[in-house]
This record gives C-alpha cells, sequence and structure tokens, in this order.
C-alpha cells in the first residue's frame, strides 16, 4: 500500500490507476495536479496578484510539476516564480528571494520538509514576519496558523487506505484494485491570520471557503 502525492503512473508506481497491477496499490492525493487550481485560488484572494512564488524542493522527484505551475499562471496572466528550498535554513532563503522579486503570494508544493511540523511551523513564521499571503495544501497548515489550505479530504482518503488493508489482508490482489482518488476538497481559510497580515479577504473568496476560522 502507499499514499502518494503525485501521479503515481508517472512515478512508475503502479501500470495505470484502474488496473494497477504488480504488488502494489494505493492513495492518490493528487496534490501535485492541485497547483494550477491552488495558483488560481490565490489570483481570486487578490485579483491585483502579478507574481506567485512556488516553494519547491529541488531534491523531490514532484519538482518536474514546476512546468505545470509556470503554464497555469501564464493562462491567467500570472508570472509564476520558482524559489528551491531542500533543508530548513534554506526556506528562509527562498522567503526571501520570493520578497525581493515582489511576489504578491507564496504556494507551498508539496513536501515532507514542508509538510512537518517544524516545517509548517518555519513557514507560518515566515509569512507573518514578511506579510505574504501563504497557500499550502495540507489542513493542519491553517489550523496551526497558516492563512490558507486547499487539498483532499484526508480523513477520508486514510479511512479507505484502512479497507483496502481489510480486503487484501482477505486475500484480494493489490493489482486488482482501483488507486484510489480523492473526490472531496476543502479550501480553509484562517481569518485571524489574514488579519495579522493586514488582508482584507474578499467575500466572493469566503463564500468559497468550506471552513473560516475565525
Amino acid at each position: 500500500m502507499f499514499a502518494h502525492g503525485s501521479d503515481p503512473v508517472q512515478h512508475g508506481l503502479v501500470a495505470s490507476l484502474n488496473r494497477p497491477g504488480g504488488n502494489v496499490t494505493g492513495i492518490s492525493f493528487i496534490n501535485s495536479q492541485l497547483g494550477p487550481k491552488r495558483i488560481q485560488l490565490l489570483q481570486l484572494l487578490n485579483p491585483r496578484t502579478a507574481i506567485v512564488a512556488v516553494l519547491v524542493n529541488p531534491k523531490n522527484p514532484n519538482a518536474a510539476d514546476a512546468k505545470n505551475f509556470i503554464a497555469a499562471g501564464r493562462s491567467i496572466g500570472v508570472e509564476v516564480l520558482i524559489v528551491n528550498a531542500s533543508t530548513e535554513p534554506e526556506i528562509k532563503e527562498a522567503f526571501n528571494r520570493a520578497v525581493q522579486q515582489h511576489a504578491d503570494a507564496l504556494l507551498v508544493h508539496i513536501d515532507a520538509l514542508f509538510n512537518d511540523g517544524s516545517g509548517q511551523s518555519q513557514i507560518i513564521a515566515l509569512a507573518r514576519q514578511h506579510r505574504l499571503p501563504t497557500m499550502m495544501g495540507t489542513v493542519t497548515f491553517t489550523t496551526r496558523g497558516g492563512l490558507i489550505s486547499y487539498g483532499a479530504d484526508t480523513a477520508d482518503l486514510n479511512r479507505q487506505a484502512g479497507v483496502y488493508v481489510a480486503r487484501i489482508l482477505r486475500g484480494e490482489k493489490p493489482a486488482d484494485l482501483p488507486v484510489v482518488q480523492p473526490t472531496n476538497f476543502a479550501l480553509r481559510v484562517n481569518l485571524k491570520t489574514a488579519k495579522a497580515l493586514g488582508l482584507s479577504i474578499p467575500e466572493s473568496f469566503l463564500l468559497l471557503a468550506d471552513e473560516v476560522i475565525e
């Protein structure tokens, strides 16, 4: 069983989503594929957004997704600036580069370095220090004090993973179990953080949110 944020077919884990083949199946959070949608949401947050920095770990195979972010930004008139970091000190340097190049917002790409507790805490602190609107795909980002998160309902996917484990233990073959993909996505906004950043969130954006933290 796997739980994967990028395309499991592209990364060679399975032959196809519907017929995995081999001895593995699992859960795809499709985090990488949601990057373009997240850039659109950042522009909806502030229609004057002209430059979005994307924080990427160049050592992660999903760093190749950067080209999709650039193309998605171009399609809506937003310049996408890739800022790399593979260590905690480099995260600080990446924020500095984003600010120096006049980024209006920052999107954090999926990576264990950014998603763990210390990584999220550092990113939240830097976003407040630089007053830079920042988005991540992980729900805990907003509950810890980040501005915006948008991603799959991980609780539902984890439940489905448990169901698959039970089915495999009863004798079903992983090759015959389609890769589970999310059907529910949630946009969460932390208004306390928006106030700390001096950011006024449009009512139209709040109406799109599944959860508003006040």
